[in-house]
Formats: C-alpha cells, sequence, structure tokens
C-alpha cells in the first residue's frame, strides 16, 4: 500500500481526510509551514450528507488558491491508501524544512528527536503524542520519515504538520542545545536512572531512539542524563518507539506542571 502512494504522489504529497486538511490550513495559517495545498477531491456522494464540510473546504479556495474537483468516491478509494479518507484527498506541495539553528530553538523549551523509527505511522503516532504533550519543536535525522507526510500526517492526527521542525545533518550539531542551556536527556537502558527520578524539566532536549538502531553512540556521548522506562512486572521486551516517546514526553509535562 505504501507503494502505490510513494509511486504516484511521492512529488506532490498525498494527504487524505478533513483531519488532514485542517492540518494543512492551520499551519499554513501558523507561519513557519510552507506546504500549500495544490488540490482537494472530494466525494460526491458526501455533499449532500455534509454540506458544511464541502461549504468550508469550498471558501478555503478563496483563502489559500486551491482547486476543489467533485468526483465519484471510487477515485479517491483509487488514489488513496485503505479507505479511512472520508471522502477526501489532499495533493499538497513540498514543505521547506530548515537544517537546525539557534533561531529554530526558543528559551525554556522542549525538542525531541525521535530517531531510527522503521515505520511510517509509528513515527505519526510518536508525533501525535508528542504534540499533545506540550513539545515545542521536532528535530529529525536526515533519514526520516517527513517523505511519507500524507502517512504521517495522518497517523499523526495532522500533528506532523502542526510541529516546528528542522534537520540535524551531523550530530556534533546537536550541541547548539548545550549552547542554549538545555540538558540532553536519552532515553537507553545502560547507565541510566529511572525517568521517574530524573529531572526532565525545561530546558530539555529529548532523544528516543528506534526499537531497532536505538541512539547513535555520538548523541549518547552528548548526554547530561539517560533515562530508562520502569515497568510495573518483569517483561524483556523495549516498548516501541512511539509508546516510549509518548511517557517520555507527558513526564515532561507533569513535572513542568508540578512546578505551577
Amino acid at each position: 500500500m505504501a507503494k502505490k502512494e510513494e509511486t504516484r504522489y511521492v512529488a506532490e504529497n498525498l494527504f487524505e481526510g478533513i483531519v488532514s486538511f485542517r492540518a494543512l490550513i492551520d499551519a499554513q495559517e501558523s507561519g513557519f509551514n510552507n506546504r500549500k495545498i495544490k488540490k482537494v477531491f472530494y466525494a460526491e456522494e458526501k455533499i449532500s450528507k455534509n454540506r458544511g464540510e464541502f461549504l468550508f473546504i469550498k471558501a478555503k479556495t478563496y483563502d489559500f488558491d486551491f482547486e476543489l474537483e467533485v468526483v465519484k468516491r471510487e477515485v479517491i478509494d483509487e488514489m488513496t491508501i485503505g479507505t479511512s479518507h472520508g471522502g477526501i484527498a489532499i495533493l499538497a506541495g513540498d514543505r521547506e524544512i530548515p537544517e537546525i539553528s539557534e533561531d529554530f530553538i526558543k528559551e525554556n523549551g522542549f525538542y525531541v528527536m525521535v530517531d531510527g523509527i522503521e515505520d511510517p505511522y509509528n513515527f505519526g503516532y510518536a508525533l501525535r503524542s508528542l504534540y499533545a504533550s506540550g513539545v515545542d519543536g521536532v528535530v529529525l535525522s536526515p533519514r526520516n520519515w517527513m517523505s511519507a507526510s500524507g502517512v504521517v500526517c495522518r497517523s499523526s492526527a495532522g500533528a506532523s504538520e502542526m510541529l516546528p521542525m528542522c534537520v540535524c545533518n551531523k550530530p556534533e550539531d546537536l550541541m547548539i542545545f548545550k549552547n542554549k542551556g538545555y540538558k540532553i536527556v536519552c532515553a537507553d537502558i545502560d547507565n541510566s536512572v529511572s525517568v521517574y527520578d530524573a529531572d526532565m524539566t525545561k530546558p530539555i532536549f529529548l532523544v528516543v531512539g528506534g526499537e531497532k538502531r536505538g541512539i547513535s553512540r555520538a548523541i549518547m556521548d552528548m548526554a547530561d542524563t539517560v533515562v530508562r522506562l520502569d515497568y510495573g512486572r518483569d517483561f524483556p521486551a523495549a516498548l516501541s518507539a512511539a509508546s516510549a516517546a509518548s511517557i517520555l514526553g507527558f513526564e515532561v509535562f507533569r513535572q513542568e506542571r508540578g512546578k505551577k
């Protein structure tokens, strides 16, 4: 299924559903995301049942200068992955994601790098939880899943388009966080402390590795603290990166909440 999207719409990016549409609109209005909608396909069969939704999208064609085409639902079925599109498909342009710089990092913030996830859906799930926990931005490795932006947007419930992002091409560039007074916290097992005993308050840069590749040694060597997730019973397996990112992100939120 992923091949279907990548071979037909990799250059223009195919998004699906009203949640993705709203995220693209909100992201453009935010100013940090320059991805533009090119065309929206709307299922003819939906208009009578969802006239308000259709008129909302039509109104946005004037504000954001994109084309709206009414088609049979099977046309949208053919171009999309699965059947969860809800009768809406969106073709959009590329998003420019800048390289990491001091301007990207705010004072006393919360930033995350999720590296090594092997699946765009899991990457999206991680971004959804991190966005909800209050993260200020995401640092991407050169190998990331934003090339499958439609899949990531759908699985993140639109969060991927509403999060500020930058790319870090060399691990040593992450020292910019230390130079701005951030502590670097990596999630791992060796030489670790429980996340519930660690200082997870801002300013913090959190690094979560994928289940297979983990965090690179170059980044681990920069860590001020290495934290682990304690389990409620003996269990030899690691949590998915998306699950770990969720727990860690909300621990930052919990500790920040406790400061107030």
